[in-house]
């Protein structure tokens, strides 16, 4: 693939849960490339080049997917401005939530129409592909019940 073919197909496939850059795939592209994980094909441009693969680079894939993943230490713009709400007033703090529910609800609405072409799929990475869109919806089913609650405390709330 080019870089640009990588990133659409990352936004395409992993989107729901995984995105890059332009700024961080051709740099990747480049050292990958400098270590003999990938090889080039095409003009000898980044932009140009399609990139394979190579034998040590899929084995280094998969040392990758093995290792214990790190946790990243969380960042929630929505939970940073509800814990500073009282400076913010019930009202817009109804508006947030308000907002949330409402990426969480079309979050749900995307992620159901990928399950259902997902599980229509005959590739034999069809169940593990199933197992990240339900991530998505549970996450997004706990995004919606969270939301529904905080409104009902919102409301109880005098301004």
């Amino acid at each position: 693939m080019s870089g640009y073919a990588v990133r659409q197909a990352i936004t395409e496939t992993l989107g729901h849960f995984w995105s890059e850059s332009f700024g961080q795939i051709y740099p990747a592209l480049a050292r990958l490339e400098e270590e003999g994980l990938i090889r080039r094909a095409g003009d000898g441009q980044t932009s140009g080049s399609t990139f394979c693969l190579t034998t040590t680079g899929r084995r280094h894939l998969v040392n990758l997917l093995r290792e214990p993943m790190p946790t990243p230490p969380p960042r929630n713009g929505t939970l940073l401005r509800l814990f500073f709400g009282r400076l913010l007033g019930v009202d817009e703090c109804r508006s947030i939530v308000i907002d949330a529910l409402a990426r969480a609800e079309a979050s749900l609405d995307e992620l159901s129409a990928v399950h259902a072409d997902v599980e229509s799929d005959t590739d034999p990475n069809a169940p593990f592909w199933l197992l990240t869109v339900s991530a998505g919806e549970h996450s997004a089913r706990a995004q919606i019940a969270w939301a529904t609650e905080a409104l009902e405390i919102l409301d109880g709330i005098a301004d």
